[in-house]
């Protein structure tokens, strides 16, 4: 059996596929990812022993380009990304017995049409759930399209939601489809979902209530990660109390100096010490006390288990290792997307702190005072306890769950 599993996006995008990858390989499947071409996902994808095949402009400097809520260029990059799937996809899915995609609509949206041409199938892999319709809460605003202010129904902001993805999209996809000799859809947006998605969430961080939708839900999809923490690292560790983890991850910043000056004068207000993560916000030390050490790519389990707090902008990943490992976090959002979605829960389970973030409107940055705050809040011994007995009920097994689906569906 072979499978192709496919994703355009951030390193937390690419880690769960690579996940599912290695579950995949550990029951008998052939499985290989299509990723953006950036070196750090080719080496990390190498590293577990997972074959690679490269689609479409590196993430990192493209993000790097984008104003955050600006639509300019949009058009251009879902046009390259729905050609990628025509191309690059289509050519790696030939002879596999499956697909599984993740990432934004217009990859989602391609890379379903090529395995209807090739008559495989197809699986839509979320790894959150904001973006998959449900009564319960509100769509998430798509980039220079906000919905009608009066309207205040979730169902029918939902059905607002895929006429704007019809009308952002569905040109571009059906003008590929055309030429691929497949029949136009009028509905973009769920035909890209499928009427069975998967969420590769954990249950506990992120309960989905039953909705129309059939969604499957496996658990997270992670590596284990059996890496040491480098020997400079784990000096630093030893040599004090446990320090507070601050890193924004694949999340690119406009005033890198400005976060890691508040972020670490905020931990130094708790009498703590500092791990720093570079990451693609590209956070540095800002002066040369030794109670601070910056690292870049490291085993986050492992460093997570030896740290007081973790300080983060709410990606999945993070969220979800730093619950794993019982460490209280403060979340301090830097996007509208998932980012405020991951606050709420590790605020509603009180295993930490949800920092004030952005909006569809407004952006919102930290202050010294009020990391400070919130960072008191989360080195309480409450909020500690409370974290650690949320960590045993994390699960591990998200990516042999979802293996073992696949396996059983096309089998």
């Amino acid at each position: 059996m072979r499978v192709l599993l496919s994703t355009y996006g951030s390193r937390g995008s690419v880690e769960p596929m690579a996940g599912l990858a290695v579950a995949l390989r550990e029951s008998g499947v052939q499985a290989r990812v299509c990723a953006p071409p950036d070196e750090e996902f080719a080496k990390r994808l190498a590293e577990v022993g997972v074959e690679t095949v490269a689609m479409g402009r590196p993430v990192r400097a493209l993000v790097g380009s984008v104003t955050p809520g600006s639509a300019v260029g949009l058009a251009q990059r879902a046009a390259e990304l729905m050609t990628e799937q025509f191309d690059t996809v289509a050519a790696a899915a030939a002879g596999c017995d499956a697909l599984v995609v993740t990432g934004p609509l217009p990859v989602a949206a391609g890379a379903r049409s090529v395995a209807e041409k090739l008559g495989i199938r197809y699986v839509h892999a979320s790894h959150q759930p904001v973006s998959l319709p449900s009564p319960y809460r509100r769509p998430p605003v798509r980039r220079g399209q906000p919905v009608p202010p009066e309207t205040v129904d979730n169902r029918a902001l939902w059905d607002e939601d895929a006429r704007i993805a019809h009308t952002m999209f569905g040109e571009v996809l059906n003008t590929h489809r055309a030429s691929a000799g497949l029949p136009p859809v009028d509905d973009i947006r769920d035909y890209a979902f499928s009427g069975r998605p998967w969420l590769a969430t954990d249950p506990v961080l992120s309960p989905w209530q039953p909705t129309d939708l059939g969604v499957v839900q496996t658990g997270a999809w992670a590596v284990a990660d059996e890496r040491p923490l480098p020997d400079g690292l784990a000096a630093f560790l030893d040599a004090g109390t446990a320090p507070v983890y601050v890193g924004f991850g694949s999340t690119p910043m406009g005033a890198p100096q400005e976060i890691a000056r508040v972020t670490i004068e905020a931990v130094r207000a708790q009498g703590r010490r500092a791990v720093v993560f570079r990451g693609w916000a590209d956070l540095d030390l800002i002066d040369d006390q030794g109670d601070c050490f910056v690292v870049g790519e490291v085993n986050h389990r492992a460093l997570f288990r030896r740290v007081a707090a973790v300080v983060h902008h709410g990606s999945a990943g993070t969220t979800t290792t730093a619950a794993g490992a019982g460490a209280p976090q403060v979340v301090v959002p830097q996007g509208a997307g998932d980012q405020p979605y991951w606050a709420g829960r590790v605020a509603d389970l009180g295993i930490g702190v949800a920092h004030d973030g952005p909006t569809a409107t407004a952006t919102s940055a930290p202050t010294v005072e009020s990391l400070s705050a919130a960072l008191q809040a989360a080195l309480d011994p409450g909020t500690r306890a409370r974290a650690t007995d949320v960590a045993g009920t994390i699960r591990t097994d998200g990516a042999t769950v979802a293996a073992k689906l696949l396996l059983d569906a096309v089998g």
